[in-house]
């Protein structure tokens, strides 16, 4: 069941903890329907969303109702097996844009993504330092250590799970880092795809996946393979491993000229409600009282950072000949997953943006760390 929010103790993992259920008939009932009522919700919300001719409505209706009921109170739920299956067919989805083709504009592109790389580490490392002077008076709490980790961890644009794990190891408070990225990630998913509707940009993706239609013996190999490659992220315990795994896998495929099958349009429909569903029911009643003031703050400098990544974004069209459109979801600071839902649904450049994503994670997850513990150590010398 979905992760909840509460003003533990420092070092606390409220954001991971989950809602043990008694076995009991009752209990066991409520699990099954919680979930599925929420689904049956979310469904509602989407087809709402279609009328409206809002973007991403498969995801953003989701989105945004569950997050509504959920911070009223309503007993709202995602089932993780969900999650991990629509994180495996948006990896799956978005690994068959990547042909030979295309995977020698991305590689032509590899400075670009360097300097994406070296913004977002900069702006996370900006971002915890300005936490740490606007709160440094307002959580009494936390020693000086216990707030230098908090604030570093919450700024760093790297994913809320695995930042979440990582700062806890180092004593931190981890509701506030993973309330800092649950709302980071919520800001820009609703924000980007509103502001590209606004400003008019859509089908400019040259690139189309390598397949174009459904053939049902390929898609079930197409399903095996990209499960095999999401089972073996989880086995050595990588990060985001359904959505990797799976990318890695077909991106594999793809790039070698292996055509098996395309995913079918309700498929990949599906699995953006049940993404959207996992990031809305985080917002419980304990998670709008968790910290108001550090919420805030939260907000006002995940929309700063919006306004910088568009400029950088813009910056480097003008060195690498892309649309800024593309670029700006290349290097915003929300999900990996999200952002790329986002590129291939309005058909912006779908393998640019989910290269530039997907370095920029894997960098911050194998730098945050290191990166912490030198600047800790500075800290002390000084």
């Amino acid at each position: 069941m979905h992760g909840y929010y509460g003003p533990g103790p420092p070092g606390s993992a409220s954001f991971l903890d989950t809602r043990v259920i008694p076995p009991s008939r009752s209990r066991q009932a409520s699990a099954w329907l919680r979930p599925i009522l929420t689904l049956l919700l979310a469904y509602g919300a989407a087809r709402l969303c279609v009328w409206w001719q809002t973007p991403i409505p498969w995801m953003i209706g989701p989105l945004v109702v569950t997050s509504l009921v959920s911070v009223l109170g309503a007993p709202t739920a995602s089932w993780t097996p969900f999650r991990n299956a629509g994180q495996w067919v948006i990896g799956a989805a978005l690994g068959l844009y990547f042909t030979p083709e295309v995977g020698a504009l991305v590689a032509g592109l590899w400075w670009a993504i360097a300097l994406g790389i070296v913004w977002a580490l900069a702006l996370g490392l900006g971002f915890g330092v300005w936490l740490r002077r606007v709160h440094a008076q307002h959580l009494p709490g936390l020693s000086a250590a216990q707030l230098f980790g908090t604030t570093y961890f919450a700024g760093a644009i790297g994913g809320a799970s695995e930042m979440t794990l990582i700062a806890e190891r180092h004593g931190a408070r981890t509701d506030l880092v993973a309330a800092a990225h649950s709302l980071r990630v919520l800001l820009v998913t609703l924000s980007v795809p509103f502001a590209m509707q606004a400003w008019g940009v859509s089908g400019l993706d040259l690139a189309t996946p390598g397949a174009r239609e459904v053939h049902v013996p390929g898609l079930g190999w197409l399903a095996l393979l990209s499960l095999a490659g999401a089972l073996g992220m989880r086995k050595f315990g990588r990060a985001n491993p359904w959505f990797m795994g799976a990318l890695l896998a077909t991106m594999a495929l793809t790039l070698s000229g292996v055509v098996l099958s395309a995913l079918p349009g309700w498929l990949t429909a599906a699995a953006q409600l049940v993404i959207g569903v996992s990031l809305g029911v985080r917002f419980t009643p304990a998670f709008v009282h968790t910290a108001p003031r550090w919420l805030a703050s939260v907000a006002l400098a995940s929309g700063v950072m919006m306004v910088m990544c568009a400029a950088f974004a813009w910056l480097l069209a003008r060195f690498t000949g892309l649309h800024p459109a593309t670029l700006v979801l290349g290097t915003s600071p929300g999900g990996i997953a999200e952002m790329a839902i986002t590129a291939k649904v309005l058909q912006l450049g779908v393998p640019v943006v989910t290269a530039f994503q997907v370095c920029r994670l894997v960098a911050v997850l194998v730098l945050a760390e290191p990166v912490f513990r030198w600047w800790s150590v500075q800290r002390r010398v000084r």
